[in-house]
């Protein structure tokens, strides 16, 4: 009888050995791990300045753009001593809140919309476009309006980050509307600011932020993921992404966080602010304390963490 079974129970000895060497193998991988290298990189000098009119106002640097809405709806300005002055237009809350920013090259301003603490009837309409506060004149306007970015009652997301190239006065810009938690529908757009004409759309991406970096392999478009606790890289080649180029550069180590603020602090040295993300309000409005900052090194094919 035993003869008789011998060869079955071989055969799920070899299957458990195999799966063994599988999760051995698997653990001792790194846990960053990239199909191709980055590169070092160095912090830049950037092209952009602050505003024309504030100088008429006799605003001078130390100068701040204040997004928090911790005091003021929409935007303010802070400078002074310690930031301790003000400049904050009633005016300016017209188009309610703003996530995130980019300044350009004359001293316009570009705002990412953000749904906070409700939904309002005027909610949804907002998160369509891209603002601008113009750096001649002091006043906020809709640059863009997008028709497809379609926000819901269950993501009341749209248009939520965006960031200035330098090489060609455009806009890279992340829009996460039809996302959910099984769907990846996130779209980021490459935009003219002098034309408003989009330049190339890359489907399939939540990006809830974005950042430019040129390394000594190339430049790259940083995203941080909002479905996923990880920080991507996009080849940008003649000013257009790379199809296919999408390389995963690190996973953050909780499953909950996701990447809100990508700064590049010095040589090969990251900065990484995060947030909890689960395509509700819940995100931008919870509490400070969940809230973290991660330091990571470029190190040869992958980034560490310093902290």
């Amino acid at each position: 009888m035993f003869k008789k079974y011998l060869p079955i129970l071989i055969s799920l000895l070899i299957v458990v050995l195999v799966a063994f060497m599988v999760i051995v193998k698997k653990s001792e991988e790194p846990m960053v791990k990239i199909k191709e290298t980055m590169g070092e990189f160095k912090k830049q000098s950037s092209c952009v300045r602050h505003p024309q009119f504030l100088s008429t106002l006799n605003i001078t640097h130390p100068v701040t753009i204040d997004l928090s809405q911790q005091q003021f709806t929409g935007l303010a300005f802070l400078y002074g001593k310690n930031f301790s002055q003000v400049l904050h237009p009633k005016a300016w809350e017209n188009f309610e809140h703003f996530s995130t920013y980019a300044l350009d090259k004359k001293g316009n301003v570009f705002l990412a919309p953000m749904p906070f603490i409700s939904i309002k009837p005027t909610t949804f309409n907002l998160q369509k476009n891209i603002y601008k506060l113009d750096s001649l004149t002091g006043k906020i306007s809709i640059f863009i309006h997008f028709d497809e970015v379609l926000p819901s009652a269950s993501n009341p997301y749209g248009i939520i980050s965006l960031v200035y190239d330098c090489d060609d006065d455009t806009l890279w810009v992340s829009a996460i509307d039809e996302s959910n938690y099984r769907e990846e529908k996130g779209v980021i757009y490459h935009i003219d600011i002098k034309s408003k004409k989009i330049l190339q759309k890359i489907e399939g991406t939540d990006a809830l932020t974005l950042r430019l970096l040129k390394s000594k392999n190339g430049k790259f478009l940083l995203a941080g993921s909002a479905k996923k606790n990880a920080l991507y890289a996009f080849k940008i080649e003649q000013q257009e992404i790379v199809q296919n180029s999408k390389i995963k550069l690190l996973e953050l180590p909780s499953a909950n966080e996701r990447i809100r603020k990508i700064k590049i602090r010095k040589e090969n040295i990251l900065e990484l602010q995060t947030i909890p993300f689960s395509y509700t309000l819940v995100a931008e409005t919870s509490d400070k304390n969940e809230r973290r900052e991660y330091r990571v090194e470029w190190d040869s094919r992958k980034f560490k963490f310093l902290n």
